[in-house]
């Protein structure tokens, strides 16, 4: 949300900048109107926007996300790596999100509230002065006034003006009505509602608000004097109502300016060409809404997984299962389809993302199972319970979370062991209870008294640390290669399998693949972080819990680490991870058809400040 926020912002200061310095003084009003109002609209639809055709524009830069890096207070000091793994509880999210989006809830309700506000105050002059038709307009005569303005249909107008005044303002304010300003004025009420915080939001209403009375005064000079209509302007008494969504005569602020425009020659045709301005424009912000670099700069969860949390569990599992119909139907390889709707078995608590890609895979499979069997003769009722067990296992995603935390779901997982690796749920790491000690001493003790035994995998629901005895350590040539950080392969927007040779950290050259240099450069990365960020700087800073950092750096064709970014809780922590990522050595470059290539990376730290 922060960052669509901060796009839209951006965006528009773009458009605006242009219009300011480019088209403001030009007399094509009406064309001015259109283009405030569609770049209004595409700095909102923008950041929405992905195409894939702008994608391939630029083939040769492939963006990484890394693991995250757990550095600080951990919930372990012994030889143990910790990997966050993000919990699909919202419980879970730092306060601080919460409380942001608490803050802008509420502004947007006092924005609606002044809304309301409003609406009522020109309600209350419909009623309490008397009013008279003309053709299709609503004259209302405002008792003891002077003012003038209109609101759709309506046209206000004070008692107190001269007749002849009364022509030219009611002409002047039938322009309003029959171009429907009011209609644009809303729509930018309506984003000052939504985006109460947003200045550029505030200076499109006015810019606005100047076309609508150029745009005006230009029809109304046609039947009239202009020295006349300046007179007019200059002499009145500036008892404006002060409403941001109706059209008023008298606006101080926009006399002058109003005065200039009128008397200013009409641009010329060629002019005209300045608009084209927007199309470079809007291609680049389309290239970066749609680039691999913005997918990492959000730092957090991939826009396909925040779109995807709008869905309930049913219908995620369904819109999975269209998509595995299609890929079978494609002869896409059933390997691979198996490898991206399978969830990573080592995680204890799956997103709800995963839930529904295994679902799905499953329903799929049991149904291809059924038609089989009935195809054959052999289908049996055991086998019909059977497909609407899987097919009814989890209704919500809350049905799933409730049975992780069953001793069933535990034995389940803890039973499941492969590669070695024996596994074990504890509530608290720090606390074990008397009976996860017992467990924890039965495994520990198969490490070392069965070789094929190496390592525990111990998890609470929301960290996964492995364990090693002395022993267990020593069955293993290196045992760290037996830790894997968790990756959402779907935030990898170019896997590493598509790059022919992926960047490498020192002395990591003489591993064979691309997995294995992954692996290893995503370990030295995290222990690099880890060594040499100043953890002391969150006490000094005075900041508890859990501080969450995200760097993007971009490793060039030459194996140099540049364009290091960061967004962080403190402007220090920034500071600080900027420092630790440009002190990383040298890399080997990524390649791509035999050419170096720049790599884009994104690191999340977690940065765990004890209270």
């Amino acid at each position: 949300m922060l960052y669509y926020i901060l796009q839209t912002i951006v965006f528009q200061l773009l458009f605006l900048l242009i219009y300011d310095i480019f088209l403001k003084k030009e007399t094509f009003f009406n064309w001015n109107r259109v283009y405030l109002l569609i770049t209004a609209l595409f700095s909102i639809l923008l950041p929405f926007i992905k195409l894939k055709g702008i994608k391939a524009l630029v083939p040769d830069k492939f963006v990484i996300r890394l693991p995250e890096v757990i550095i600080g207070e951990t919930t372990q000091k012994t030889s143990i790596i910790d990997v966050f793994v993000n919990s699909p509880n919202p419980a879970n999210e730092p306060s601080f999100s919460w409380s942001w989006m608490m803050f802008l809830y509420i502004g947007i309700c006092i924005a609606t509230l002044f809304f309301i506000f409003k609406m009522v105050k020109i309600k209350r002059l419909l009623h309490k002065n008397p009013k008279r038709w003309k053709g299709n307009l609503l004259i209302v005569k405002l008792l003891n006034s002077n003012s003038a303005f209109s609101f759709f249909h309506y046209i206000f107008l004070g008692e107190l003006l001269k007749a002849e005044d009364q022509v030219s303002i009611l002409q002047h304010e039938q322009v309003h009505v029959e171009q429907k300003h009011t209609l644009d004025l809303l729509f930018f009420e309506l984003l000052r509602i939504v985006f109460w915080f947003n200045p550029f939001v505030y200076i499109y209403q006015s810019r606005i608000v100047e076309l609508h009375e150029y745009i005006a005064d230009a029809k109304s000079v046609e039947h009239q004097n202009k020295a006349k209509y300046y007179q007019n302007l200059l002499s009145q008494v500036f008892d404006t109502q002060h409403i941001s969504f109706v059209n008023p005569f008298f606006k101080q602020s926009l006399i002058k300016k109003r005065i200039i425009m009128i008397s200013k020659s009409k641009s010329k045709q060629i002019h005209l060409v300045k608009y084209a301005l927007l199309v470079p424009l809007v291609l680049v912000m389309l290239i970066y809404t749609s680039s691999y670099a913005q997918e990492i700069k959000k730092g957090e969860i991939p826009q396909a997984e925040k779109v995807n949390q709008e869905y309930t569990l049913q219908e995620l599992t369904e819109k999975y299962y269209q998509e595995i119909i299609e890929l079978f139907k494609n002869k896409s390889n059933e390997n691979l389809i198996f490898k991206n709707y399978m969830p990573d078995l080592d995680k204890y608590i799956n997103t709800k993302d995963e839930i529904a890609k295994l679902q799905a895979f499953f329903k799929y499979m049991s149904e291809r199972r059924i038609e089989k069997k009935r195809k054959e003769g052999s289908l049996t009722s055991e086998d019909i319970e059977g497909y609407e067990k899987v097919l009814n296992r989890y209704k919500t995603y809350e049905d799933y979370l409730a049975y992780q935390k069953t001793d069933q779901a535990k034995l389940n997982w803890e039973s499941s062991t492969r590669d070695g690796v024996l596994r074990l749920v504890v509530d608290d790491f720090k606390n074990l209870s008397e009976e996860e000690q017992k467990r924890y001493d039965k495994k520990m003790k198969m490490i070392e008294n069965d070789d094929y035994f190496h390592s525990l995998l111990m998890t609470n629901g929301k960290t996964i640390t492995m364990k090693f005895s002395e022993i267990g350590s020593k069955k293993t040539s290196n045992p760290s290669d037996k830790v894997d950080f968790e990756i959402d392969d779907e935030s990898i927007e170019v896997p590493f399998s598509v790059i022919d040779e992926v960047p490498i950290y020192p002395g990591c050259e003489s591993l064979a693949t691309n997995e294995e240099r992954k692996n290893c450069m995503s370990d030295n990365i995290a222990l690099y972080v880890n060594k040499n960020f100043n953890t002391k700087l969150g006490k000094e800073l005075g900041l508890t819990g859990r501080q969450r950092i995200n760097v993007i750096f971009k490793i060039d064709s030459k194996g140099n680490i540049t364009d290091v970014h960061s967004r962080a809780p403190h402007p220090d922590l920034e500071t600080e991870a900027i420092r630790v990522v440009n002190s990383l050595p040298q890399m080997v470059p990524g390649k791509q058809r035999g050419k170096n290539v720049i790599v884009p990376y994104s690191l999340p730290i977690i940065f765990q400040v004890g209270e």
